[in-house]
């Protein structure tokens, strides 16, 4: 694992894609932020950026994107992950709410896990049962995120301090999963989050005018990646 968090950047469409790229992003995350936290995007948009992704070649950042805000319902979440998974997009991130449907849920999702990298994400927000990370490392999960699903509710550091989000991330490693971080984070979330040692740190709020549903500020995105170390990213596609 890399000792400095790499940088997530959450992107609306292509030309953000670029930017992103251009502004030294490791992981590129497509993502419709007027649709909520997961809000996803459509399948030939999702293809257009596949495209697109794999025309960098071999030193493109990695990919990933949500399979949107989709209930606990198995055959709904594994249908939606094999959506996106299907366009070609490497990293998939599917949300995971308490529910006690959540054991049936990661059953179906774990198949597809063995030929996909799956990314499980909790919210900050809503109490997220941590005991459910060493569920998706036997599931075949490829990493988990800790994220907030409503935008109005503060940062991630606003719902769990440091030291849960240490206990979060070294329980995450020990089952073998890659780690990312985010929720509203700020750059003044960066030093302190940095520290807790995840893979990645997560943001779009922080990287555009007029707040996550305003465009990407390539200004912002190099603020944010100067507090960022580079680093060779653990998730390249």
């Amino acid at each position: 694992m890399n000792a400095a968090p790499g940088l997530l950047a959450s992107v609306a469409d292509l030309a953000e894609m670029e930017l992103a790229r251009l502004g030294g992003a490791d992981i590129i995350d497509l993502k419709q932020p007027a649709f909520g936290a997961l809000g996803a995007w459509s399948v030939d948009a999702l293809i257009s950026a596949v495209q697109l992704w794999r025309g960098w070649g071999l030193a493109a950042p990695a990919l990933s994107a949500t399979a949107g805000d989709q209930p606990m319902v198995p055959v709904l979440l594994r249908t939606a992950a094999e959506r996106v998974a299907a366009t070609g997009v490497p990293l998939v991130k599917v949300g995971l709410f308490d529910s006690p449907s959540m054991g049936a849920c990661l059953e179906a999702l774990a198949p597809l896990a063995d030929a996909h990298r799956l990314i499980g994400v909790l919210f900050a927000d809503q109490q997220p049962d941590f005991a459910v990370i060493g569920a998706l490392g036997r599931a075949g999960f490829a990493g988990i995120m800790l994220d907030t699903a409503d935008k109005k509710s503060g940062p991630l550091t606003a719902h769990l301090d440091t030291l849960t989000l240490g206990q979060f991330v070294q329980e995450a490693r020990r089952h073998g999963l890659m780690t990312g971080l985010a929720g509203s984070l700020t750059l003044d979330d960066i030093a302190p989050l940095a520290a807790v040692g995840p893979d990645y740190l997560g943001f779009r709020g922080a990287l555009c005018t007029q707040g996550r549903s305003g465009a990407l500020d390539p200004a912002r995105l190099a603020q944010v990646r100067a507090r960022l170390p580079a680093q060779a990213g653990t998730a390249t596609g």
